[in-house]
């Protein structure tokens, strides 16, 4: 399935998107898409509903994030090694954890507002893994059976704020509108193997990123056994992945967001986002 939620920020409902991509509408079966229904058992239920039974929505609607209910917005840092290099440090020898405040989550299609005094916001298409039975750990080889989905994510930052203000990688990554997610939270059945996935991302219609999930350094199942060894994963939890080369930070000479861009971004089976970039008014 393809869960995700429409309407106007703050009023948005719950629905899915059929075989031939339109959007239904589940708020007769659903008051919301939360956290208990990303349980295994409630995710049956949903997948059970005869699709063509449910009303359709007419035009095309904004997209909230797809779930509601996301406690923790776990982070992995310098996960391909190609990124690594194009950042100028070496491959980690175990996956680096940092968090994106929560107040930074952001519908997918909603504007980047760069932040008062940002000078070097960046972008970075990554994959997000949504738990969906609680985890603590966890085995590697159990860990896929506690994630209910997947997700795109633009793991947005400031990277004067990240890396040039105290080195706390938490203050360039959690700025308000920088977390976006969605399109769509698609179920694990649709995703056999997260490590083939393609993804890519463009700024005002230049490819920046392009890259596959076959090339992380840590693999899904990897990062959450790992994560669950130092924090009680809940359903709703979003670990997101990390991300291929191709940063504004990487580039010679480096390019940054300014008011005024698009950027376009999207993995093969999970959607696509679309930004407009503004400045803080």
């Amino acid at each position: 399935m393809k869960l995700l939620r429409f309407g106007q920020n703050g009023y948005e409902k719950p629905g899915l998107l059929d075989s031939s991509g339109r959007i239904r509408d589940l708020s007769g079966i659903v008051d919301q898409i939360d956290s208990l229904h990303l349980a295994p058992r409630e995710l049956k239920k949903l997948a059970q509903i005869k699709t063509e039974s449910l009303p359709l929505v007419s035009g095309s609607p904004r997209l909230g994030v797809p779930y509601i209910g996301i406690g923790k917005f776990v982070a992995i840092g310098l996960n391909y090694a190609d990124h690594a290099a194009e950042s100028g440090v070496p491959v980690p020898a175990e996956p680096i954890i940092f968090m994106k405040a929560t107040t930074c989550i952001n519908g997918p299609n909603d504007d980047i507002v760069l932040p008062k005094n940002s000078t070097k916001a960046d972008w970075e298409v990554e994959l997000g893994v949504v738990i969906g039975t609680k985890a603590q750990y966890v085995t590697l080889e159990r860990a896929l059976d506690y994630v209910a989905g997947y997700c795109v994510v633009n793991d947005v930052s400031e990277r004067q704020f990240q890396l040039e203000r105290g080195s706390q990688w938490d203050k360039g990554k959690g700025c308000d509108t920088f977390g976006p997610i969605g399109p769509y939270l698609v179920t694990r059945d649709e995703i056999p193997d997260p490590q083939k996935l393609d993804m890519w991302l463009d700024v005002s219609g230049e490819r920046m990123q392009r890259g596959s999930t076959s090339t992380m350094v840590f693999g899904c199942a990897h990062l959450v056994s790992y994560v669950s060894q130092f924090m009680t994963l809940m359903p709703g939890d979003i670990i997101t992945t990390g991300t291929p080369p191709g940063v504004g930070m990487g580039k010679k000479p480096p390019r940054y967001l300014k008011s005024g861009d698009v950027v376009t971004l999207g993995i093969a089976g999970l959607g696509e986002q679309r930004q407009n970039v503004r400045a803080h008014s």
